[in-house]
């Protein structure tokens, strides 16, 4: 694994619910760095809602959308919280794999099943009739690949979560 930069990003990927926005947000404030949301871009620059973009042009059209704006980023010195679906696409996290470290915020299936009631609400890149738990199957292979580091954030607070953060990030230095 390759020793961080003090101006490589910091890249939060993992299901909706996990806390990247959140724990994203602290960690920015904790090491100094400007934060940016890639759903809230999207949202700003489209002038819709996550929702209103997959019900407009389709769960593919949407990915696509995502997909071209996260390939677009140019930011260094960052924390950077992912939509859950941008590990579909291999360009993207190649993208964001150059700019630098990959966190998985990986959370069991029983607590972001209590923390999405309203999957279709939340704009959740989701096939109808697809279930939370095969969604969590498809997408739990490829955090993993993606990651460089994988924090199990069960039972942890979100600035413990960040705490367990800058360790790793700490030790790989």
């Amino acid at each position: 694994m390759e020793k961080t930069n003090p101006v490589n990003n910091v890249i939060l990927i993992g299901m909706p619910g996990a806390g990247k926005s959140t724990v994203g947000v602290l960690l920015a404030k904790a090491m100094g760095r400007y934060f940016l949301d890639t759903d809230v871009l999207i949202q700003a620059a489209t002038n819709a809602g996550l929702c209103e973009l997959i019900d407009r042009h389709g769960l593919d059209g949407f990915c696509e959308i995502e997909r071209q704006y996260v390939e677009c980023l140019d930011i260094t010195n960052s924390v950077i919280a992912t939509g859950g679906s941008v590990v579909y696409y291999d360009s993207a996290m190649k993208h964001l794999k150059q700019t630098g470290q990959v966190i998985y915020l990986e959370l069991p299936l029983e607590i972001l099943q209590q923390r999405l009631d309203d999957v279709a609400g939340r704009g959740v890149v989701i096939e109808p009739g697809q279930t939370l738990e095969s969604l969590y199957e498809r997408r739990k292979p490829l955090y993993e690949k993606y990651a460089d580091i994988t924090i199990h954030t069960a039972g942890l607070n979100h600035e413990q979560v960040v705490g367990k953060i800058l360790q790793k990030m700490i030790s790989l230095l």
